[in-house]
């Protein structure tokens, strides 16, 4: 456990914690044996009871999604009060006690790990009597997080996308997989065209499986070629390739200016200076 999509290696050569849960001494022995050279690299490892060991699985990767939606929010409040969540971000981080991973603004959480263990957590609390409001809070609000994010390019279209052509680039739940499980991009996806819009779509490496559970889905050859002559562009997943888009082309093949980017890549006065009409996620300037 432990291992991020796209970094596993690493993350089993260089583990900030190894858990180990048995209630069998020999078990213990043998699998501190089999972690002894990452020990020797002073990686701490921790023995303790099945139960124990997890609740450590659930609880952290619970804790980190409770981060993610708690810095949407903050994003949903910066936005009414003119102010930029980046920069709150960077200043809650910069405290040691909070730290700087997983405050990045964007349409909530997705894959398999963070919706799982919150919602196994759940009902281990549900089931022994310990209700835990904050992880059920944290599922609902993530969960209308990613609808909200149809309703953000609805609005920035001026409330109304029938008939309208948007492209997404992005599909995939983060960048570097081709993971769809719980991909806000399937609510954003759904809830646009319930309003009556039209989607096309690119990403490197999810279209396939995205085809399995999107209908009535232009999959496109590229970025350029899903953003030609739509009313908008919309960035879901933050793929390298996007962060470097020629922003000339995008706005010269572009039916009208119009980026909703919910992820932040690029700087806002930056793409009003280009000639876009621009939205992005927690930031009021």
């Amino acid at each position: 456990e432990f291992l991020r999509e796209g970094a596993a290696i690493n993350d089993f050569k260089r583990p900030d914690r190894v858990v180990v849960g048995t209630d069998s001494e020999d078990a213990a022995t043998v699998m501190c044996e089999l972690y002894r050279p990452l020990f020797l690299n002073e990686t701490p490892i921790i023995i303790t009871q099945r139960r124990t060991s997890e609740l450590i699985k659930y609880a952290a990767n619970a804790f980190l999604a409770v981060k993610i939606t708690f810095i949407n929010e903050i994003a949903d409040l910066c936005e009414k009060v003119g102010a930029n969540v980046q920069e709150v971000s960077r200043g809650i981080g910069l405290d040691n006690r909070i730290g700087n991973k997983f405050l990045h603004a964007g349409p909530g959480y997705g894959g398999s790990c963070f919706p799982k263990d919150t919602l196994a957590l759940s009902k281990i609390g549900q089931d022994a009597g310990s209700e835990l409001k904050i992880v059920d809070s944290v599922i609902e609000v993530n969960s209308e997080r990613k609808k909200k994010m149809a309703d953000k390019v609805i609005a920035h279209m001026g409330g109304d996308v029938s008939g309208k052509t948007i492209a997404l680039l992005g599909l995939a739940f983060k960048p570097n997989t081709d993971d769809m499980r719980e991909a806000p991009s399937i609510d954003i996806v759904a809830k646009l065209q319930e309003a009556g819009a039209k989607i096309r779509a690119y990403d490197p490496a999810s279209m396939d499986e995205a085809s399995h559970l999107m209908s009535d889905v232009l999959f496109c050859d590229g970025p350029y070629h899903a953003i030609e002559n739509a009313d908008a562009v919309v960035i879901v997943t933050e793929w390298d390739q996007f962060r470097a888009l020629d922003l000339d082309r995008v706005r010269q093949t572009l039916a009208a200016p119009n980026v909703i980017d919910l992820r932040n890549i690029y700087q806002s006065d930056y793409m009003i200076e280009r000639g876009f009409k621009y939205t992005s996620v927690g930031r009021a300037y």
